[in-house]
């Protein structure tokens, strides 16, 4: 057969969901001239391929997993998915639409044989006509008056036997006959309460003796094959050859091939024996079983009337095929002799034909093998030489046709050839004729009705090429692409994570300041992002700033609360900047919790990048195969990079309106965030008394919270270094403390020791740095230090302050003791008094708010004031830091 070239006729289109037919649920059937076609959804179509057209449309509950023929029955059984088996009269399905009103459709239809979208009334089947309910059912067959099933229960796969009612009897299911559980089985994992559909459905092949014969004269179903002798008694031993019993053959998706005798069956029901002596397991292809049949592969003599099977063959989904023959062995006994192949996968669909061959569809071709044992111009098979023995190597013949999803061979083809019906991805049903005399070549003479028809197939086969490599080339770019962007990505993270240490090639700068938007003063921050390395950041790559606070900065068990941004970096190349502003606070209460922390990280997305070059699929490739799109990300869909932490405190929070910039005058009134509509109204309505708010009066009545650091004068010395030069130490302190604030430079410029600034919420805030001298501390005199004091009215803003504060010293600290300096000589004895004071005065506090708890109102506000009293003498420590 090399060398054939198939002739390709389009008969009809029927409706497909966007992303295609999904191959294992489509089915198609032929009886005459009439098709059964099923797509997988809930309908099942009747088309006349005579007068091209639909003559009805079936409708089921559910989706439509496989059809039955019975063609001298005039029946079709339907199985529909979790409801159960249907029986309809093909008598009544020829009635359904008279041939007056298919007359009136033929002017309807395109000359390529496209029918419309549903051209004749969709007919609901009734309840009554399900002849086996059950949710479990996934295949079943149908044997002169037994009907066969296979479902699934929550651990393992049952064969059953059923009576079979006729068209036209009780359409009531009869009694059961038998039953036997095959191998455990996993069902699919699914979202609670919702059943899963299968990816693949089993399939069932009933095989029989020579010479078996239904006992009430009714015909075979349509999955039914006839066995030679010596194969049938080597596969399933004596006792089914003698009882001439047919064999249930079972494909199931985990890979197993089974037998079950079916005589044995059904007397085990009246004298039960072990189930597991009753199934058989012929072989384990390791894979989804996708076709079982049988074929005749050894030429017969001319006095032979009776043709039957000598070659049992089983498809898997990735290609794994298994042929089995009765062989002689060098002794002269008879022995099976079992082949394993290896075809072009993934394995859609399958179908058996004359002399050997198997038509198999892969979502790229369809293709024929030869298994005959007679060699042939057509012959497809490398031989061995050896009689009656399997070909040693398949080698597929492409017949050009791809993405079909289910095949059928008709009856009708010409002696030697083959004619295939079948269903594309794409709802195209289409007969693919085979015809072994077109290959000798001889002239011929071109009409022009079919010189036309010949260059429709040319375009049609050039248009499918054509858009195949269209859209494999398109894909091929997109990888090339993606791996040329992660290349690039692969180089950044190596550079920024080799230099943890010293200047980082790619960097991330954040400042504050305080900004006037929409009527409102607002604390932003700014990230510069600088790229000094020598890579550019391109797709893929986002700034992500993540803002994270507490909505009560001072309450230990509030909630974190955090905000991201992510800014796309597009086209960042060496040396290049990118500036970003966000907004810190105040939030829409008016409240601005302090500290806050803002994090910078560089972020690429793999699933920007990758996952569209992953997305890009074959149009005729198999749409519901997971080895299409393999879901290769991680979790996270990208790899996140560190930049930089900056912790905003109190201190560089604070506003100086006394000491502001020429060009921060414009700012707007220190003040909470107010209506603007009742600032006009009291703008209009003139000066007014001042307000008598609970901060007011607490400012007026009360008198500040204060709280007090002593630092070494000689510790502050060796850690300005020459920043205090020229000016006093006082005020190079309080420079140090401002130096993350705008009004640092005025500090400095004017040699200020003190300060008077305003907090966010609008309270003042007092900073002063004066010099003390420490005595009763060191027994070779006083120590000069200097006292950092932090005043005001509100306790929360001055415990903000003073929390800043105390986080700079320590980090100042902790840089002095890693260079090796060693403080002066101290009286242990002063040491351990102020630790004892500090102890006694910690366990009052618990003492104190233990008590809060269980007072009345009335003494609660003596126990508070001594409590805010022991807070004043613990925020003003005797200790000094040296």
């Amino acid at each position: 057969m090399a060398g054939l070239a198939p002739r390709v006729e389009y008969l009809a289109g029927f409706c497909c969901p966007l992303g295609g037919l999904a191959a294992g649920k489509p089915r198609v059937l032929c009886h005459g001239p009439e098709v059964f076609l099923s797509t997988g959804s809930e309908l099942v179509y009747v088309y006349d391929r005579e007068g091209r057209l639909l003559i009805a449309v079936y409708k089921f509950p559910g989706q439509v997993w496989h059809l039955e023929l019975l063609a001298l029955r005039r029946a079709l059984y339907v199985l529909c998915a979790r409801s159960g088996i249907y029986c309809l009269s093909l008598d009544q399905a020829s009635r359904s639409v008279s041939r007056d009103d298919k007359d009136d459709r033929d002017d309807q239809d395109s000359e390529d044989g496209q029918v419309d979208e549903l051209p004749v009334p969709v007919i609901p089947v009734h309840p009554d006509t399900c002849v086996l309910p059950s949710a479990t059912l996934h295949a079943f067959t149908v044997l002169d008056d037994v009907l066969i099933t296979l479902s699934q229960g929550p651990t393992q796969w049952k064969v059953q036997l059923f009576e079979c009612p006729c068209p036209g009897e009780d359409p009531r299911p009869g009694g059961q006959i038998g039953e036997v559980e095959l191998s455990t089985c996993t069902p699919p994992a699914g979202s609670l309460g919702e059943p899963t559909v299968p990816r693949f459905l089993p399939v069932l092949c009933c095989a029989s003796p020579p010479g078996s014969r239904a006992p009430h004269g009714h015909p075979w179903g349509s999955g039914g094959v006839t066995l030679e002798g010596a194969l049938f008694g080597l596969l399933f031993g004596s006792d089914a050859s003698l009882l001439e019993s047919p064999v249930i053959l079972c494909g199931l998706p985990d890979g197993q091939l089974c037998c079950v005798v079916l005589k044995t069956l059904v007397t085990s029901r009246s004298a039960p024996g072990d189930p597991k002596a009753l199934v058989k397991i012929l072989h384990h292809l390791e894979e989804p079983v996708i076709f079982i049949g049988a074929l005749r592969t050894e030429p017969l003599s001319e006095d032979v009337e009776d043709v039957y099977c000598d070659c049992l063959v089983a498809l898997g989904h990735h290609g794994r095929t298994l042929a089995i023959k009765a062989s002689w062995d060098e002794a002269g006994h008879l022995v099976p002799e079992l082949r394993e192949y290896s075809l072009p996968g993934p394995v859609l669909c399958a179908a058996r034909g004359r002399g050997g061959r198997v038509y198999h569809s892969t979502p790229s071709d369809l293709c024929v093998v030869d298994l005959a044992q007679e060699v042939s111009p057509w012959d497809l098979t490398q031989r061995d030489g050896a009689p009656g023995g399997l070909p040693s190597l398949l080698c597929p013949a492409s017949l050009s046709v791809c993405s079909v999803v289910t095949l059928s061979v008709s009856s009708r083809a010409p002696e030697g050839g083959a004619e295939l019906l079948a269903l594309s991805a794409k709802g195209r049903l289409m007969t693919c004729s085979l015809d072994p005399h077109s290959e000798t070549p001889h002239p011929t003479r071109v009409t022009s009705a079919n010189a036309g028809q010949k260059i429709k197939e040319l375009l049609s086969g050039i248009g499918t090429v054509s858009e195949r490599v269209s859209s494999l080339k398109k894909a091929v770019d997109q990888r090339d692409k993606a791996l040329t962007c992660l290349n690039e990505a692969m180089n950044v993270s190596c550079a920024l994570l080799s230099s943890r240490e010293g200047p980082r090639p790619i960097s991330c700068t954040i400042s504050t300041s305080w900004s006037r938007l929409q009527l409102q003063d607002v604390l932003t921050a700014t990230c510069l992002l600088e790229n000094s390395s020598g890579f550019s950041l391109d797709r893929g790559w986002a700034l992500c700033v993540q803002v994270l606070r507490s909505s009560r900065a001072l309450d230990l068990d509030s909630a974190v609360s955090a905000i991201t941004y992510t800014i796309p970096v597009d086209q960042l190349g060496p040396g290049g900047q990118r500036e970003v502003t966000l907004p810190l606070g105040p939030g829409e209460d008016g409240a601005l919790d302090l500290p806050v922390t803002v994090s910078c990280a560089l972020f690429y997305s793999l699933r920007e990048v990758v996952g569209g070059a992953l997305a890009v699929t074959d149009p005729f490739k198999d749409p519901s195969s997971n080895e299409c799109t393999p879901d290769v990300l991680p979790e996270q869909d990208g790899v996140c990079l560190p930049l930089s932490e900056h912790t905003v405190d109190m201190l560089q929070g604070l506003r100086f309106p006394g000491l502001a910039a020429p060009h921060t005058q414009a700012l707007g009134p220190l003040s909470p965030a107010r209506d603007p509509i009742h600032t006009f109204l009291e703008t209009c309505c003139g000066p007014v008394s001042q307000p008598a708010g609970p901060a007011s009066l607490r400012a007026k009545y009360l008198p500040p919270s204060v709280a007090t650091i002593k630092v070494s004068a000689e510790l502050l010395r060796a850690a300005l270094g020459d920043n205090h030069a020229g000016v006093s130490l006082c005020s190079a302190t309080l420079q140090w403390l401002l130096a993350e604030n705008a009004v640092a430079d005025i500090v400095r410029a004017q040699a200020l020791s003190s300060v008077q600034g305003v907090a966010p919420d609008g309270t003042d805030v007092h900073l002063i740095v004066r010099e003390v001298a420490v005595t009763d501390l060191c027994p070779a005199g006083p120590i000069q230090a200097m006292e950092i004091q932090v005043e005001s009215s509100s306790l929360a803003n001055m415990c903000r302050a003073h929390h800043a504060i105390v986080g700079r010293l320590q980090r100042l600290v902790m840089e002095q003791a890693a260079r090796g300096s060693s403080p002066p000589d101290l009286r242990l004895q002063y040491l351990h008094q102020i630790q004892a004071n500090h102890e006694t005065l910690l366990r009052e506090v618990q003492t104190l708010r233990d008590r809060l708890c269980t007072e009345d109102e009335a003494s609660s506000c003596a126990t508070a004031q001594r409590l805010l009293q022991v807070y004043r003498q613990l925020r003003s420590p005797s200790l000094l830091l040296l």
